[in-house]
């Protein structure tokens, strides 16, 4: 019998929410969280995504799983079954789920260093 992730519910709990995340208002976060069905794909049960916007709706960062990535190009290129990945800009790049706690962990880093970043740009 499999483990229930305990930290899954904090997760659920995110779905349809959306939060402003820097002190000009400009920057904003959206989570659609949902449960799945168990599959190569979605081994988690769980359809997901994270991300972070600018104030013009652009997406500048996104953890989910919504389909497969290709990562590379030519004939070294990989694809894996798992459809967990995220977008930096107009790159994807593989992500391994561990469970929800790291999954938030993981995005929210993210987001402090993009938000770091943006805010010591002139």
């Amino acid at each position: 019998m499999a483990v229930r992730d305990p930290s899954l519910d904090t997760l659920l709990l995110l779905d349809g929410e959306s939060f402003v995340v820097d002190a000009d208002g400009k920057c904003w976060v959206k989570f659609v969280v949902k449960q799945a069905a168990v599959s190569p794909e979605r081994p988690h049960g769980l359809d997901y995504s994270l991300t972070l916007h600018d104030e013009d709706g652009t997406r500048l960062l996104g953890f989910d799983n919504a389909h497969a990535v290709r990562e590379g190009a030519g004939p070294g290129a990989r694809t894996r079954i798992e459809y967990d990945h995220r977008h930096s800009g107009q790159r994807a790049r593989f992500y391994t789920y561990a469970d929800a706690a790291t999954l938030l962990a993981d995005f929210w880093t993210e987001v402090e260093a993009i938000l770091q970043k943006r805010s010591t740009q002139p």
